[in-house]
């Protein structure tokens, strides 16, 4: 897994502090902004993230790159629909010889490991062949239709790829570019942070949140799963117990990026 923060809205501190000011100020844009020294817009956001004053944090986005993750991790991930998502394709890209990911639980048993790759090769090999036939068969089509067998060989490829594709395990490798806004970030850290999250999407949520914390501390000092970022666990009897284990575990996460 490789998560990697793109890029994000300059200022962003400053630019939610100018915009929670506004609300409460008849001053101009300019002449607040300009007031806000580092103290104050520190000071400023950690009362804004206390009383929970989350609108203004829409006007701040993040864009991260995700390699290395199962389909079956994105299915969840693009489930947080305030956000934008760029997705590599199974449709245009071919996937033979696809990479994949093994969950840990599968591949500390010798006995699992070995028969979740006998599948995997043989999905990868039965994938191959289909793409192979289904290209051949639209190929023979398209020349049939007058097209020179290059283009129509190419188009074919592109269209025995839409069907074949669905043979593919939810284990198949892919990678996708995300955007979410700051309060978006904070609904999706709840959820994902969380110990009862899958494990996969736990793991890309903690680096997301750990990367925020690096250039956004203060908007980002009470973020994390429920029992962070709300001092309480709204699993009921389904909590996993650890609340604890898990505050500390974030607190320590905010040190270090200190």
């Amino acid at each position: 897994m490789n998560v990697k923060l793109l890029s994000h809205t300059p200022d962003a501190e400053k630019l939610i502090a100018t915009a929670a000011k506004l609300c409460y100020s008849s001053s101009d844009i300019e002449s607040l902004r300009d007031g806000l020294t580092e103290e104050k817009i520190e000071s400023f956001l950690d009362m804004l993230v206390s009383i929970g004053h989350e609108s203004v944090m829409e006007h701040v986005s993040f864009t991260f790159g995700v390699e290395g993750i199962s389909r079956a991790c994105s299915h969840q991930l693009v489930r947080h629909r305030i956000a934008s998502y760029s997705q590599k394709s199974q449709r245009y890209v071919n996937e033979n010889g696809f990479e994949f990911i093994t969950p840990p639980a599968i591949e500390e048993i010798p006995e699992a490991k070995a028969e979740y790759d006998r599948v995997i090769a043989e999905i990868t090999e039965s994938y191959e062949k289909l793409a192979n036939i289904l290209t051949e068969k639209h190929t023979a089509e398209f020349i049939a239709q007058g097209m020179d067998e290059k283009t129509a060989r190419s188009k074919a490829s592109k269209m025995a790829n839409e069907d074949a594709r669905f043979i593919l395990p939810n284990a198949c490798e892919t990678k996708i570019v995300v955007t979410m806004n700051v309060r978006s970030l904070f609904n999706f850290f709840r959820h994902r942070c969380c110990n009862r999250a899958q494990w996969e999407i736990r793991a890309v949520a903690n680096e997301m949140l750990r990367q925020c914390m690096e250039v956004a501390p203060h908007i980002f000092s009470h973020a994390g799963p429920s029992c962070v970022a709300e001092g309480k666990c709204p699993e009921g009897k389904m909590t996993c117990g650890k609340i604890n284990e898990v505050k500390e575990y974030f607190a320590a996460m905010k040190r270090n990026d200190k």
